[in-house]
């Protein structure tokens, strides 16, 4: 895993952020061996693998699925993007993907860690079809009429929803469905919602859950029915909501499947 040295560190901490709080785009941003991560997030990624120990298989099979549901959207005439908790950049972002197929695609990402603000403007400070703001996905009205995102997505024109590894954060009091309702309701026919989510399978996953719920106090795992639940409304791109290397794989994935495999699925769904 890449660390920052301790200079970085010190620059966070002059900016006011609470570094010894742990975040969870920095704990996926260690998942993924990215170096934008300090101690108290190493502390959770360590806890995380010692009870799935290739949960960076599963975070890895995440952002491939991004990659993949990325290409199929620009593919359907999709040229505008909200990438909701987009975390850390990494490799193969969102506006990557999709400004390869269509460069005059738009991205606009919003996360609440303004560590991923600061990276982010840094990343993208020389493409104008992207943004990113610092703001809290569950306040759908806010982020939509922000004059970032406003300025730069139409919401009177199809646009691609991504959803990724965020709504299992949502607790079940703070109505999940109702959210992705909120969201899906503003935007325009032709519009696509792409959502993973953490998978229940019983004792299996109960002990990942604790962790999260413990040391970063969100995370939930619910059922594939509840998932698919959240797609009401639209239809579904083939094959549905399955797990994450199941989603139009580019090469076969062979049974049994492991519990990387099996940890995380999702899908994507048209408005009509």
């Amino acid at each position: 895993m890449k660390v920052r040295d301790e200079a970085h560190i010190s620059t966070w901490i002059e900016s006011g952020i609470d570094i010894s709080v742990p975040s969870i785009a920095r704990v996926y941003d260690a998942l993924l061996d990215g170096k934008d991560n300090f101690p108290a997030d190493r502390v959770v990624h360590d806890q995380l693998i010692q009870v799935i120990p290739d949960g960076k298989t599963s975070a890895q099979y995440n952002r491939q699925m991004l990659r993949r549901g990325v290409e199929f959207m620009v593919e359907q005439g999709v040229s505008q993007f909200i990438d909701l908790g987009s975390g850390l950049p990494t490799a193969e972002n969102t506006h990557q993907v999709a400004q390869r197929i269509a460069p005059d695609s738009k991205v606009a990402y919003v996360d609440i860690d303004p560590i991923v603000l600061a990276h982010g403007r840094a990343l993208l400070a020389e493409n104008d079809n992207t943004t990113v703001v610092t703001a809290d996905f569950r306040r759908p009205d806010e982020i939509l009429s922000n004059p970032d995102v406003a300025a730069l997505i139409d919401l009177s024109k199809p646009v691609g929803l991504l959803m990724l590894a965020v709504v299992h954060h949502v607790h079940d009091d703070e109505d999940p469905a109702g959210l992705v309702r909120a969201y899906v309701d503003r935007m325009a026919s032709g519009s696509y919602l792409f959502l993973t989510h953490f998978v229940d399978h019983g004792a299996e996953t109960a002990p990942i859950e604790q962790v999260l719920l413990n040391e970063l106090t969100r995370g939930r795992f619910r059922s594939v029915d509840e998932i698919t639940s959240y797609f009401d409304g639209l239809n579904l791109v083939e094959p549905g909501v399955v797990y994450n290397p199941l989603w139009r794989p580019a090469v076969p994935v062979v049974e049994p499947y492991p519990l990387a495999v099996r940890l995380v699925a999702g899908g994507i769904g048209r408005k009509p």
